[in-house]
């Protein structure tokens, strides 16, 4: 497999970039795309075999992507299949897909100005000839100041290396020597000036285990600062965090945490007291009505993530309903706590969710499944075992009344305004949903009513009447007081 330096000579005349593919990247960014999605680099930002990026002057999220290049060896148009379209890749190459998430604000989906800068795509030091080489054995690395930040393979991509080829081609004749950057591996983040980021791609199984080299390319700082006229720097914590990779590396306070000592608590109340502490804090309207659960006696606590669901429209679930839909996208992302909220208008003549589905929540450790729908395949949805709060079986597949539209969006589920990320705690009483902002003080207050409810609940099934217990007076919270004293 012949390895070449690459051709200082070389323009591509089109440079393509994929937003997402790795699974690692997507897990975390936390959204899965249901197609490959695409924008153009100008072949300005092209920087051969590395060199020097300048970080624009008043910016301070320049962050790295370490990827492999694809270079077309032919002309292609409707190619039919992942095969054909990775044999019309003629070579691999190294690339960095640098951007400056402070500019992203103004052609976010374009990403013209965040990742069209002179210098933003690197790429060398050496080309290897994909001629033999398996698509779904090269590996990507990057280092950052020596230190390794990102080392991934192409075994498992959301889209095949030669799907992407297949999938341009559709709708554009690619062209000899025209590049298409294939996705980021987790690990991008942030590099400052003086920095110095090194990019390799090799294909480690291969006979010679032939590999691009380093493509190293160093930090500067800019000094041209952006005109009034142009859209200056803008960044905010959401920013910072997709940038750097977490809040943690961004150096941002952690987000609500539902942690275990949390959970335990939320799990050792009613939710008829968090109930009372919420309208004591002007909480009325916080509870999901009018469903069946399929275990009564079982408590859950997790966190939202949600699904809507529109009313079925032929062409809406023509573009919507079929393929790698919303729907699947969303429980094949669950994590362990989750509670699967959908919102389905309250129709009850048609399933939202069957037995495929609730299995694949339980192998991911999902705490519930909420619909204001129907369930089909309910005797088998309980046997399975995941709690499932519904309005109703329905042998009816999802296309007779719904449309899987979104998810992890705001939506309303029986009557209750649910938010990704909202707390879900729910017994045989109901299914409350909690603002996380009030999680910590609301399950202390619930615990220590519950501890003088079961004071109340003693001294009354001793024979005393309830006048002046429930609730306390001065006389009787003194004893409670001493009470509470003698236990601890």
């Amino acid at each position: 497999m012949t390895v070449t330096p690459i051709d200082p000579a070389y323009r591509p005349g089109k440079i393509i970039a994929l937003h997402l593919n790795y699974e690692s990247r997507i897990a975390q960014r936390g959204r899965r795309p249901a197609y490959p999605s695409f924008f153009l680099k100008p072949q300005s930002s092209m920087a051969y075999t590395g060199g020097t990026i300048e970080r624009p002057a008043g910016t301070e999220l320049l962050a790295f992507e370490g990827e492999i290049a694809l270079i077309i060896g032919a002309h292609v148009r409707h190619v039919d299949d992942a095969t054909l379209g990775w044999a019309a890749v003629s070579a691999i190459t190294a690339a960095n897909d640098f951007g400056v998430y402070d500019l992203r604000y103004v052609d976010k989906g374009s990403n013209l100005r965040n990742k069209g800068g002179d210098g933003f795509t690197p790429v060398g030091p050496n080309v290897i000839d994909a001629t033999g080489l398996d698509s779904g054995a090269l590996r990507v690395r990057t280092w950052v100041n020596g230190v390794l930040k990102q080392d991934d393979t192409t075994e498992k991509l959301a889209f095949s290396l030669g799907t992407l080829v297949a999938d341009l081609s559709q709708l554009m004749t690619l062209e000899p020597g025209d590049m298409i950057l294939t996705g980021t591996p987790a690990g991008s983040s942030v590099v400052l000036p003086g920095d110095v980021v090194e990019v390799e791609v090799d294909a480690p199984t291969a006979p010679g285990a032939p590999s691009t080299g380093r493509l190293v390319t160093t930090v500067t700082e800019g000094i041209h600062p952006m005109p009034a006229f142009s859209a200056g720097p803008k960044v905010d914590d959401l920013q910072r965090e997709e940038a750097w990779g977490s809040r943690a590396e961004a150096g941002l306070p952690p987000l609500f945490e539902l942690t275990d000592e949390l959970k335990a608590k939320l799990h050792s109340v009613a939710t008829a007291t968090l109930s009372q502490q919420l309208r004591k804090r002007g909480f009325n309207n916080v509870s999901i009505d009018g469903l069946v659960p399929t275990h009564p006696a079982s408590k859950v606590v997790g966190r939202a993530r949600t699904l809507r669901y529109i009313a079925n429209r032929e062409d809406l679930f023509e573009s919507h309903g079929g393929g790698y839909n919303a729907q699947k996208r969303l429980f094949d992302s669950l994590q362990p706590d989750d509670v699967v909220v959908i919102e389905a208008r309250g129709e009850t003549e048609s399933g939202t969710l069957g037995d495929v589905l609730a299995l694949r929540a339980k192998h991911l450790g999902a705490a519930a499944l909420i619909t204001d729908g129907g369930i089909r395949d309910l005797a088998v949805v309980t046997e399975i075992g995941v709690p499932a709060y519904h309005s109703g079986g329905h042998p009816a597949v999802l296309g007779r009344r719904h449309v899987p539209w979104d998810n992890d969006l705001t939506i309303t589920c029986g009557g209750c305004a649910v938010q990704p990320g909202d707390v879900i705690v729910a017994d045989s009483d109901g299914i409350l949903v909690i603002p996380p902002h009030l999680v910590d003080e609301l399950v202390n207050d619930c615990i220590a009513q519950e501890l003088e409810e079961e004071f109340i609940a003693e001294v009354v099934a001793g024979g005393e009447p309830v006048k002046d217990v429930f609730p306390l007076n001065k006389a009787w919270r003194e004893k409670f007081e001493a009470w509470k004293a003698a236990r601890s």
